[in-house]
């Protein structure tokens, strides 16, 4: 499975994006999907997910809404409300455990390479 995440860039404090992470070479259907995101100086962190159910880490949850569309073979991230402190780099994975849930990036198999999101005035 290849991934490749789109749709990053700079917004101001309040503004939305919406990012997209693309497959190739197999159906997304069976695994579990996750955004991540790595802020310098930070630890990478799951901060949603969609597997047989929907996961949202704390500090987006309201904000952040995770999608997916199987019939393109994407899975979207829809940002709204932006804050400074969601400037980093966002990485979209896909995990075989779809129905279990984990955070941890090691279980998860395929990572595209990055997009980056700056929330700043």
């Amino acid at each position: 499975v290849q991934l490749v995440e789109s749709g990053g860039g700079l917004v101001q404090p309040g503004g939305s994006l919406r990012l997209s992470c693309a497959a190739s070479g197999r159906s997304l259907s069976a695994y579990a999907m996750g955004w991540f995101r790595q802020a310098p100086g930070k630890e990478r962190e799951l901060v949603a997910r969609i597997g047989s159910r929907r996961y949202y880490a704390d500090s987006v949850k309201g904000r952040f809404s995770i999608s997916r569309d199987t019939a393109k073979n994407t899975v979207d991230l829809q940002m709204n409300s932006l804050k400074p402190e969601d400037t980093a780099v966002y990485y979209c994975a896909a995990s075989p455990y779809y129905g279990a849930f984990y955070s941890e990036p090691r279980k998860y198999d395929y990572w595209g390479q990055g997009t980056l999101v700056t929330v700043s005035s």
